[in-house]
């Protein structure tokens, strides 16, 4: 029984799908498992080696001492010689979504039209 790697690389299609950077970073998690793929990421294949992001120093250094086996595992799931090294690096901090600021009014409103309305009373009253 034949990898679909090797198959994917046998048949005709479209460059897309074909391309070597493409099948070399989805064939990334398979090769690496799911805990290394849950702290890594690959990016692109520049001459041969896979750019491969990692969260810190730690899993760099970690992982540089697996390259080897990782790289072995690489060609075992794309079936060819595409990748001829995995380059670590960590990764740049992704900020996650924040939520807007909301300003807070003097009078301790936080809803602008609540606080209009509040400080048009009060000009009332005091007029």
């Amino acid at each position: 029984m034949e990898r679909a790697g090797r198959l994917i690389g046998k048949m005709k299609l479209s460059p897309g799908v074909a391309d070597p950077e493409t099948r070399a970073r989805a064939a990334w998690p398979a090769a690496a498992g799911k805990k290394i793929a849950e702290h890594t990421r690959a990016t692109v294949l520049v001459r041969g080696a896979l750019v491969v992001e990692v969260e810190d120093l730690v899993w760099q250094r970690q992982l540089n001492a697996l390259r080897h086996f990782l790289l072995r595992n690489l060609r075992e799931v794309l079936g060819e010689q595409t990748v001829s090294d995995i380059d670590f690096r960590p990764m740049p901090r992704r900020m996650a979504p924040q939520r807007a600021a909301v300003r807070k009014q003097d009078d301790g409103i936080l809803d602008p039209v609540m606080g209009m309305l509040y400080r048009q009373s009060k000009k009332k009253e005091t007029a």
